[in-house]
């Protein structure tokens, strides 16, 4: 986008009844609900510093590459797709202890300022709703 775009960002933020190091794990992994691998009708995911990811949902693909992987408190990866008009927009996942509890904070920033770029916030908030559930399910099974 030029320097003159207008841009978004939306940040989400979630206590999760699990150690960050679980938490962390968790948002990499494919099997999870809620995590964007998961939602994928196809991916590739190498999460590593300068790995690339590869989603396909429905005929929408997503990609891009990881700038920061520091277990078990910092992701940052580029997302772009057809919705951010091929241009790189950014993820920052972060996860702070929080006595027994993580709490994980989302932000997208970079986003276009259209409806295209809008419907992310719908997207994550719904994504990390699933993936929030996952634990509350998880914990509710171990107790």
């Amino acid at each position: 986008m030029t320097e003159s775009t207008k841009t978004l960002e939306f940040k989400f933020e979630r206590t999760i009844s699990a150690p960050a190091d679980e938490v962390f794990d968790a948002w990499l992994s494919p099997k999870i609900p809620g995590t964007p691998w998961n939602y994928g009708d196809r991916h590739i995911l190498n999460p590593t510093v300068d790995g690339l990811y590869y989603l396909l949902t429905g005929d929408v693909p997503h990609y891009g590459r990881f700038t920061e992987v520091e277990r078990p408190g910092r992701i940052q990866h580029t997302w772009m797709s057809p919705m951010t008009l091929g241009e790189e927009s950014l993820v920052t996942v972060t996860f702070t202890k929080a006595g027994d509890d993580t709490v994980m904070t989302l932000v997208h920033s970079g986003l276009p300022d259209n409806d295209k770029g809008r419907q992310h916030k719908d997207g994550w908030y719904y994504f990390l709703g699933l993936f929030s559930s996952h634990f509350a399910k998880t914990s509710r099974a171990t107790k």
